[in-house]
């Protein structure tokens, strides 16, 4: 099926499943495919909680059957639970020693839990953490997971559609209270390090100026923008600015300085941005962070359509024993990579995006 020579793994009869990193609509939805696609195989499944955990603490794992998985594919969040500081490589206990490398007793707990293999459903920092246990002899598959949509290889991840689909239903309800007030509203949204969710949601919810890290901002031009629209008679504007966006010469806004064992966090730039709109305009503005709303709540169904195809398939990459890649969406097909290809990449919008180029069509100002 695949272009590299398996490894000598044995039969898998028995597997894991674990969920890392922020949580996103349709991990569910995958859960429930991979344990109904093994079911079909007459393959166990074993659920290890809080991401990693599961493994460190075997006691933190269940079996999960299908009567377990039933009635969740609608619903958001995740079953097995996630969490942000489950590095096995670089665990942040308080010692004298700083962080516990707990690897190897990962892997000696995957032997002593009889697990044949592990699907690994999260971003690129729980996929980076994948592809090191496979180095180390693990049989892993990993499925992709993001509201951000910036993981290399696969065309999209499932939590994308449903984020956007939310900030998109915002703009529409910012319209009419800016309209109302003849203010400038300002949207921040995620995305990290790049701007998909806020061009996507941008264009889709009819902004004027849409702020993305791959695009530095000029405020003066931002500005600009907004009096010329009061010029012809739009008395408001609509702002969207990706957490990670930033000025021409500038830092991204940081919350929290990133450690050992997590990334920085992002935000505050929706903030600055309506700052300094208003004192450059002198028209009202206010800003709106739509945070960790778009994480939660009921996954739209192309994010379930596409997390039911990831799981399931995981589970024939499982039966055909090919480990060490994720799958992957290469439209219209479902596919699989090797994760060596997509750790430490972040899939940012291309400046020859057609959807970027499409936002300038419809006069949407990028502060550039």
């Amino acid at each position: 099926m695949l272009d590299w020579p398996s490894m000598p793994f044995a039969p898998t009869r028995r597997i894991g499943i674990l969920t890392g990193g922020g949580d996103a609509p349709g991990l569910n939805a995958v859960i429930r495919a991979v344990v109904k696609s093994a079911a079909h195989f007459d393959i166990e499944c074993i659920g290890l909680e809080d991401s990693f955990d599961g493994l460190i603490y075997p006691h933190r794992s269940r079996p999960l059957t299908l009567r377990d998985v039933t009635g969740i594919l609608r619903l958001g969040g995740t079953i097995l639970g996630t969490t942000n500081r489950g590095n096995p490589f670089v665990y942040p206990l308080q010692t004298d020693e700083g962080p516990v490398d707990y690897s190897d007793r990962c892997v000696e707990n995957f032997h002593k839990m009889k697990l044949d293999a592990l699907v690994v459903i999260g971003g690129d920092g729980t996929l980076a953490i994948a592809n090191e246990f496979y180095k180390r002899g693990m049989p892993i598959v990993g499925v992709p997971k993001t509201i951000d949509n910036d993981i290399v290889e696969t065309t999209m991840t499932f939590g994308f559609d449903t984020a956007v689909s939310f900030a998109t239903e915002a703009l529409d309800r910012l319209h009419s209270t800016a309209e109302a007030h003849h203010r400038v509203m300002v949207v921040e949204v995620m995305g990290r390090n790049a701007g998909w969710i806020a061009l996507y949601a941008g264009i889709a919810g009819g902004a004027d100026i849409v702020l993305i890290p791959e695009i530095p901002f000029d405020l003066d031009k931002v500005a600009a923008r907004i009096v010329e629209r009061e010029q012809f008679g739009a008395r408001f504007s609509i702002v969207v600015a990706a957490e990670g966006a930033h000025p021409v010469g500038g830092r991204r806004s940081i919350v929290a300085p990133g450690t050992a064992d997590r990334m920085e966090r992002l935000g505050g730039i929706g903030e600055r941005v309506a700052i300094e709109i208003e004192a450059l305009t002198r028209k009202e503005a206010r800003f709106v962070v739509l945070g960790h709303l778009q994480r939660g709540g009921t996954p739209s169904s192309y994010d379930r359509m596409l997390a039911t195809r990831f799981g399931s398939f995981a589970v024939d990459l499982l039966v055909a024993r090919e480990f060490g890649v994720m799958t992957a969406l290469r439209s219209p097909d479902i596919i699989a990579v090797p994760l060596e290809r997509i750790v430490g990449k972040t899939r940012t919008v291309p400046l020859s995006s057609d959807v970027l180029r499409t936002g300038r069509n419809v006069g949407i100002c990028f502060g550039d």
